[in-house]
């Protein structure tokens, strides 16, 4: 067989995927170069090469700015949230999927329903409800919102895969005497585990990233997230001029999301590809 010359729409493709990866790419290593510059080398030259890195610029930024404190309270509120939500997340995608039971359509549409409800248009009672309940800027409190907020994707996204898993390896271990609960946790949980780390992935940097939610429900600023963080960190180094400081604090909130997807984009990808023949 010949092989399949270029078409004038491939190359076009490809010159549009290098120009979106520039468009990326350059804010980004605009960002760290900034980070290890002086202010003056950041105004006088803002694409060169730093003459000393001036890693004094994250130390400034990890404790005056308070960029570690931040930095923990995410991690407990992130990791928190989504143990929470993919436990959730799982069983109800599962129930949902494998068993009918009057109601389920229900459940299912009205959840799908609540990603299309703008999250802005109920702050106001969430913020009562909270309040009411004493969880207004806990870590709790907000670990249950994040994971509230989070659900409804979570089982739209695991609802495809638990459908399309074989039932006759459920039924086997029916037969084998295995409970409703050991069919789940062993079998189909660990079957289903690529769209696990689809989802997690796309949940904890939807949560990482998230800024409204905390801002209305999280006000002490000792449990600032790093949404918060750097947005007081924006006003508090403008007002100094301490711009190197506030691309450090921003570098540093970039690296856990970068690394999150660097060390699973094999999994993203094969849950996005299982996914779709599903």
């Amino acid at each position: 067989m010949r092989p399949r010359r270029p078409r004038l729409t491939d190359t076009v493709l490809h010159l549009v995927l290098a120009a979106w990866a520039l468009l990326v790419t350059l804010p980004l290593a605009w960002a760290v170069l900034s980070s290890l510059k002086t202010d003056a080398e950041i105004f006088a030259s803002p694409w060169s090469l730093p003459a000393s890195p001036q890693w004094g610029n994250w130390v400034r930024a990890w404790q005056e700015a308070h960029i570690g404190r931040y930095l923990l309270n995410t991690l407990v509120v992130v990791g928190g949230a989504l143990l929470l939500v993919m436990l959730l997340g799982a069983l109800t995608a599962y129930c949902l999927a494998r068993y009918d039971f009057p109601g389920n359509r229900i459940i299912y549409f009205g959840l799908v329903a609540g990603m299309l409800f703008p999250v802005f248009l109920a702050l106001v009672p969430l913020f009562f409800v909270v309040d009411q309940l004493g969880l207004l800027g806990t870590y709790h409190g907000l670990i249950l919102v994040y994971a509230a907020y989070a659900l409804p994707f979570t089982v739209f996204f695991l609802h495809a895969f638990f459908r399309g898993l074989p039932a006759a390896t459920a039924e086997a271990a029916f037969i084998d005497g295995c409970s409703h609960t050991g069919v789940f946790f062993r079998v189909m949980l660990p079957m289903a585990r690529p769209g696990i780390v689809s989802v997690g992935i796309f949940n904890f940097l939807g949560l990482w990233n998230q800024y409204l939610l905390p801002l209305v429900l999280n006000p002490d600023p000792d449990r600032y997230v790093l949404a918060q963080g750097l947005a007081a960190l924006a006003v508090s180094q403008g007002y100094r001029s301490d711009f190197s400081g506030l691309f450090a604090g921003l570098v540093i909130a970039i690296l856990p999301v970068l690394a999150a997807y660097v060390l699973f984009q094999r999994q993203i990808r094969a849950g996005l590809t299982a996914g779709a023949v599903r």
